[in-house]
This record gives structure tokens, sequence and C-alpha cells, in this order.
């Protein structure tokens, strides 16, 4: 290693090290103000977060490789595009706000559990399964990303790295909970968007880059290896289709992604995950343009580098190239805060379900346990970052892996969930049989017709999910089936 790698090398240690300790401070003073810890105060950090701490810890659980890294590695093949996959997240985080407050009212924790109140134990148990299923390949892809810098900075084998990555992933969130989570996001956020800005300006204005004028011209002369000007300016080079792809997909799967819906359920009211979420959403929007440029930065001014076609480390390559070595290690530090964040998220969201949709339900029978649901919970998060790992070990590309993820999830429970809320005549029936179509449909999408026209998966799942849940609901109402019971809003 030379000396920008162990400078940098020495500060993403630094920023671990901090990130483990905030979160066993925050851990232990939340045990110091109660005497016992309930499971409650260890996953929802006690429904407390107000908006802009809700905000920081919504962008920081979204903001993870696929959203830094996988920007970057994109931008080869579609420009400057590559940035809509962040600035639809911000899209769909305001349209989110608008059913933000209902995730708090609706006294639950998961969306299993919402999704269970209307429609009884059999939807509840096939959401429960597959949004656990998602949530594994999710921090898969995050232990990818943190791997992928580590072994830029260092010279790590990808393996060792991923197995570093996930220890302290493990370590940081078994031991804090949610409260610890939240407490570091600040740091994150403040890191991931100022940190990486300010690197941003500085890699451009490096001498040899030259400045914005400089990098803009020799981007709209790069060639591949065809002889083809590559259009690495294009904002729309990723087409219309998935730029709609990407904000169906975010507006469908915040609502039911649990790392998204419990942090709305662990707001202190309604008005504050309303407002978090706009917030958040605004952060996003403005963030997504730093990593498609410094990706840009790697392609257009690395020699030779874009010949080898899309690289998963160039925006890592591009910061230890271009900065200097105190703010490279700054940069890649924030991307490990990113993935991290979005890893402790994904863990904890998975313990969440498996602890009140599995164990307490199906096999403590209805008891309740918090020193045992405690110990259920981290025990759970452990083994999501054991498979996390091996899902990690076994797939590189970050954003392939989240975007199936997001689809399996989300495609059918997305149609229940908003009948759920909105359509008084739905029938328990009709939730069920929608949440395994628009399932199935997704998964044929991706898996056998294998995406075709570049539309997400969650688009045609999402529209015969809806086809069905109205028309089984309207064919059954008719028979004198009577709808499924509405779930009673808490008036926070």
């Amino acid at each position: 290693m030379n000396s920008s790698q162990i400078t940098a090398l020495i500060i993403i240690f630094i920023y671990m090290a901090l990130t483990v300790a905030i979160g066993l401070f925050a851990s232990r003073k939340k045990k110091s103000e109660k005497e016992k810890q309930n499971n409650d105060d260890f996953l929802m950090a006690g429904k407390s977060l107000g908006p802009l701490v809700l905000a920081g810890t919504l962008f920081a659980a979204n903001t993870g490789g696929a959203s830094t890294t996988g920007i970057a590695t994109n931008v080869y093949q579609y420009g400057l595009s590559s940035a809509w996959y962040v600035i639809a997240a911000g899209i769909g985080f305001v349209l989110v706000s608008f059913i933000a407050p209902y995730f708090r009212r609706a006294q639950a924790n998961t969306v299993p559990e919402i999704i269970s109140k209307r429609y009884g134990k059999p939807s509840h148990i096939v959401t429960a399964i597959t949004s656990i299923i998602a949530l594994f390949m999710a921090t898969g892809a995050q232990i990818i990303a943190t791997a992928s810098i580590i072994n830029v900075v260092t010279g790590f084998d990808f393996r060792t790295a991923a197995i570093v990555s996930t220890i302290v992933v493990i370590v940081y969130t078994m031991f804090g909970g949610f409260k610890s989570v939240t407490a570091a996001n600040l740091m994150h956020v403040l890191c991931i968007t100022v940190g990486m800005t300010i690197a941003m300006f500085v890699m451009v204005n490096n001498k040899n880059v030259g400045g914005f004028s400089s990098l803009i011209e020799k981007a709209k002369v790069m060639q591949d290896t065809q002889g083809a000007n590559m259009n690495l300016l294009s904002m729309t080079k990723v087409g219309a289709t998935t730029i709609l792809g990407y904000i169906a997909m975010y507006f469908m799967t915040f609502p039911t992604g649990q790392e998204i819906v419990q942090t709305y359920c662990s707001a202190k009211d309604g008005k504050s995950a309303k407002l978090g979420s706009v917030i958040a959403g605004l952060i996003s929007a403005f963030y997504a343009i730093v990593p498609t440029i410094i990706g840009l930065l790697a392609y257009v001014c690395i020699d030779g580098y874009a010949l080898g076609g899309s690289q998963k480390n160039a925006l890592a390559q591009a910061t230890i190239t271009f900065a200097p070595p105190v703010l490279a290690g700054l940069v890649l530090a924030a991307i490990v805060a990113a993935t991290m964040s979005s890893a402790s998220g994904n863990m904890i969201g998975t313990a969440t379900m498996f602890t009140k949709d599995i164990f307490i339900p199906y096999i403590n029978k209805g008891v309740k346990d918090d020193k045992k649901e405690i110990f259920i919970s981290k025990a759970t998060m452990f083994i999501v970052g054991i498979v996390g790992l091996l899902i990690a070990l076994g797939a590189r590309n970050v954003i392939s892996v989240m975007m199936g993820a997001f689809a399996l999830r989300s495609a059918g429970p997305f149609a229940a969930f908003i009948c759920a809320i909105f359509y008084k005549d739905v029938t328990k029936m009709a939730g069920f049989i929608s949440i395994i179509t628009g399932t199935v449909v997704a998964a044929i999408w991706i898996y056998v017709f294998d995406t075709p026209f570049g539309l997400n998966a969650m688009v045609p799942g999402g529209i015969i999910a809806f086809i069905v849940i109205f028309g089984v609901s309207y064919l059954e109402r008719k028979r004198g089936i009577e709808a499924a019971p509405a779930i009673q809003f808490e008036n926070i």
C-alpha cells in the first residue's frame, strides 16, 4: 500500500471504531434512563424520533451501496442519468410522506403486522417470509459495497474485506439496537452529504482533472472500445421506462420495506413522520449528483480505466486517485457509513419482523417476554449478517441484488397495504391472493423474462396485484362475503 492508501485505511478504521463507540454509548445511555430496557426500546427507539432525526435515519437507511458505489459503477453504461436511481428515491420519499402518518398511527411495528390487521394469518406469514428474504439480500448488497471499498484501499482480497465489514456491522448493531443506529446516522448523514460534496469539488479541481469545464469537455469525446461516443453527459440515457420504473419501485418499496417502515413507526407522532419523509426526499434528490460526478471522474480522467468496462470500484478508485489522502479517507469513510447504516437498518428490520411476526405469535404462542425477545432479536441480527456475507461472496452487482430484493418484497404486499388503508370493501382472500400473485409475477419478470424493456418488476407485479385485489374483492362481495375488518388508527 502507498501512503495515500494507508492514510485512507486508518481514517476508515477510526470511523468504524467511532461508529461502534457511538452505538455502545447510546445503548448504555438508554439503559441508564430506564432500569429495564424492553424490546420496543431496543428495536423502535422508544417511538421518540423527531422529524430531523427521522429524516436522517430514512436517508441513511436508503443511501447504501447501490446509491453510492452502484451509481458510480453505472456511469459507464448510463452516464449522468445513473443519478436517477437516487433522484427517484427522493421523489419516492415525498410521495410516501402523504401516507407516512398512517404507519405511526396503525399501532404496529412491522409491515406484516399492518397487513395482518386487515387480512389475517395467511397474508401475515407470507408477507413476513418474503420481507425477511428480501432483507437478507439487501444486507448482502451493502456488504458487497463496503468490501469493495476496503479492497481498493488495502489490496485485501474481497473475501477478507467482506468478513471484516460483516463483523463490524454485526457488533455495532447487536449491542446498540435501533437507538444506536439513529444516533450514529446523524454522523453518517453529515459525512455522506457534506463530506462527499466537498470532496467532489476538490477532486474535480485536481490539476489532473482541470475543473468542471475540462471534465465536461473530456466526457463529451469519450469513446468505448468500439469507437462509439459513450454519451456520458446524458441525463436520459437510462431511458424513460427505467426512470418511471425507479420512481414506482421506491414508491412501492418504501411503504413495504421494513427498514423504512420501522423508522416511520418510530416517529413521535404522525406529523414528524410526514415532515421527516419530505426532508429525506429533498436531501436524497440533491445528493444524487455527487457519486455520479465522482464515477464520471473515474471513467473520464483515469487513463485506460474505461477500457476495462463497468468497474464496481469506480467511486473508490477515483477518490484514491484525485483526492488528498486525508480527504480520500473521509470520503471512503462516508461510503462505508452509508453501507454500514443501510446494513444495520436491514438487520434490525429483519430482527423486528422475525421477533414480532414469527417468534411471538407462532413460536412463543403470543406470550410477551422482553428478555427472551431481545435475545432472539440479537440472534436474528447475527444470522442476517452471516447470510448477508454468504450472499455478498456469491454476487458482486450491488444494484441488481437490491432491485431483486425490492421487487420480491414489495410487488405483492404494496397493493394489499394501500387497500388495507383506503379501500373499505377489500376482502381477506383478495388481499392474500394479490400478495401471492404480485410476488410471483415479479419473480417471473426478473428470473424468467430477464426484466424486459428495462422495466422494474414491481410495475407489472404491482399492476397485476391491484387488478387481482379489486377483482377478487368485487366477486366475493357479490357473493355476500363481508369486507375485511378496518384497521383502527390512533389519533396522534
